[in-house]
């Protein structure tokens, strides 16, 4: 399935008329406020039809955990039986076993992941929704992972603006030895009680959460005493949390220490610090500044002797306070004038050009490892394809993998260089002897996409006249500094990501509380769906629709074969959709008569007739 984007997301709050609960919490939670009573908003129906929503889309939904259940056993049941079974979970929470597998990784090496019950997950993502606007009110404006509206091309910016315009040379590289298999579970309750969030029933739910017994590969259970499940729909903003604290530290001790005299001065809406730190300087305090994605973080200094210090203090810190040992073979401090840093898959340096630096960057070695390895690989499963048709798949995944590794690694400076000519010249000896004289220079393509990013390659091949896309056709983007002020749990925030709904939601509201009980949740959640994407009109005659007038058609019905999924569902008039159905001449007459369709109406409604199983009018 298509990834669901961060502007989807922000519309669901919309649909199912939660985005003033969860501002509200927001801002109490700015203002400082404690949460004793949260189970109210996750048990409301609004938010338990929300996670089904959100978490449907999700590939990993698909997998099943060890009740053999996924998502598709989820969608069929009625929405007043799905919102019962989860209402019911809440209400007397104890956890299915999470089952474990392991996914290999790049170097032979494999990455366990937890695979929760499909139930458990919606019960996480009905917690997660309700925390996340509480704990983004007390994130660290240089956190990146797992955040709505911030991404490793956030934290690229950020690292580039302190080499580039703070002029910050030395930096501290530190790896934490399996972070996520080492949380100290009392001290992340602890952790999210002091960010105000108090409901005891919810923190007895995530701690057994935390404690959910675990299905080895080889059958065996354990009971986890630490760590964070990797897979589970909590387990990022858990992290998150452990980790905030060491960045508000970290900021602590430069960029927000709180001197006695008041130096700051508003320029505007912002606040300046520039005096703060003109005076600071005179201190013994060192300069630094933390840029974190996930578990991945650097802190930058301007002088080595500082870098050294904070290093061993920050070593110290993750021990004494969060219970975490750092890898010492792969943390150390940096001299980027010097020497490659690597972050992300990326490697970056400063060198100088003219009389300033600036950041040179380049996908990392592994990652150019890795990255060639994934296309060598889906290159030889073209060589000898199945069918046509398994030919064409494999040159769609080929493809995609292209679009991805493009995508991510544009925001290096010199990623030409990396994918133009490293990647490029070992992909251009194995394409040549596996596929040779297959591949053509002329071919076909309606992809909207190949067409506008690749169409004036030279490099562009068809095989079977399908385009393959070249892996040396890329252009280097700046990464974007996203601003602190863009959130979506505010008017000003929203309004930096989107436009409002161009329509009245009154009657998407009401079709949200319409009870059926016949229809099931997807059937209902696509509804909605579908009424915002056709502007609330008739899909026929473009008519405006009331609540009463609005009817929801399946293109083939259930009886043949059909399904509530999106692409099978149509918005139209009520009396449209009883022409669709007719089949009765005098009937089909009245209904004619009272919508006197144009010709194109006409044909729309004959091509709906037609796959309903009914003759052309």
């Amino acid at each position: 399935m298509v990834p669901m984007t961060k502007q989807k997301k922000l519309r669901n709050l919309e649909y199912y008329d939660l985005q003033g609960v969860f501002d509200g919490l927001y801002a109490r939670s700015k203002n400082g406020a404690v949460f004793n009573k949260l189970m109210e908003i996750i048990r409301s129906e609004e938010n338990i039809k929300l996670a089904y929503r959100n978490i449907k889309r999700n590939g990993g939904s698909n997998t099943p955990g060890t009740d053999k259940q996924s998502i598709s056993d989820i969608e069929k049941l009625p929405a007043d039986q799905y919102i019962q079974l989860i209402q019911g979970k809440l209400a007397w929470y104890k956890p299915k076993p999470v089952r474990r597998v392991e996914i290999p990784k790049p170097g032979g090496k494999l990455k366990p992941l937890g695979i929760p019950a499909i139930t458990d997950r919606l019960v996480q993502q009905c917690i997660l929704q309700v925390l996340e606007p509480i704990c983004e009110a007390k994130f660290h404006e240089r956190s990146n992972g797992f955040r709505p509206n911030r991404s490793a091309e956030n934290a690229l910016a950020q690292c580039y603006r302190m080499i580039q315009r703070q002029h910050l040379h030395f930096v501290v590289d530190i790896d934490i030895n399996g972070f996520f298999d080492n949380v100290n579970h009392a001290k992340l309750i602890r952790q999210i009680w002091a960010m105000g969030i108090r409901d005891k029933t919810m923190l007895c739910m995530i701690k057994g959460m935390l404690k959910a017994p675990i299905v080895m590969p080889n059958g065996e259970t354990v009971s986890p005493q630490k760590g964070t499940p990797q897979g589970g729909i909590l387990s990022p903003l858990l992290s998150n949390i452990v980790l905030n604290e060491l960045d508000w530290w970290v900021s602590s001790q430069w960029e927000t220490f709180q001197t006695h005299t008041e130096y700051e001065v508003y320029c505007g809406e912002k606040l300046n610090r520039g005096n703060v730190y003109r005076e600071i300087k005179n201190s013994g305090l060192k300069e630094m500044f933390i840029v974190r994605y996930a578990d991945d973080f650097k802190i930058f200094c301007r002088k080595k002797s500082d870098a050294d210090k904070v290093f061993l203090a920050v070593k110290l810190w993750l021990k004494d306070r969060l219970k975490l040992e750092i890898s010492e073979d792969k943390s150390k401090v940096v001299n980027l004038k010097k020497q490659y840093s690597e972050f992300l898959g990326f490697k970056q340096k400063a060198v100088k050009k003219g009389n300033k630096y600036v950041v040179k960057s380049h996908m990392s070695d592994k990652a150019i490892q890795n990255e060639t390895q994934k296309l060598r690989k889906l290159v030889r499963g073209l060589q000898r394809p199945k069918s046509l048709l398994d030919e064409k798949r494999m040159l769609n995944l080929y493809n995609s993998t292209v679009w991805g590794i493009h995508n991510y690694y544009r925001f290096a400076t010199h990623v030409a260089y990396d994918c133009g000519v490293r990647i490029h010249n070992t992909i251009r000896i194995v394409v040549r002897n596996r596929l040779g004289k297959r591949l053509k220079k002329q071919g076909n393509t309606n992809n909207r996409y190949i067409l506008e990013h690749y169409g004036g390659s030279k490099g562009l091949r068809y095989l079977n006249n399908y385009p393959m896309c070249p892996i040396s056709y890329i252009q280097t983007k700046a990464p974007l500094y996203k601003k602190k002020e863009i959130c979506k749990y505010t008017e000003a925030g929203r309004a930096k990501i989107h436009e409002n709904l161009k329509f009245d939601i009154t009657v998407l509201l009401m079709l949200m509380r319409e009870r059926n009980t016949n229809k099931s949740i997807e059937f209902m959640d696509n509804r909605l769906s579908l009424w915002a994407a056709q502007y609330g009109k008739c899909a026929v005659t473009g008519k405006v629709l009331w609540v009463d007038e609005i009817h929801c058609h399946h293109k083939i019905p259930l009886e043949n074969g059909g399904n509530d999924r999106y692409q099978n569902l149509v918005i139209v008039y009520k009396d449209v959709h009883t022409l669709i159905h007719a089949t009765l001449p005098a009937t089909i007459q009245l209904y004619l008569n009272l919508i006197s369709p144009t010709q194109t109406m006409l044909k729309k409604i004959n091509k709906l007739r037609l796959k309903a199983g009914n003759t052309a009018i």
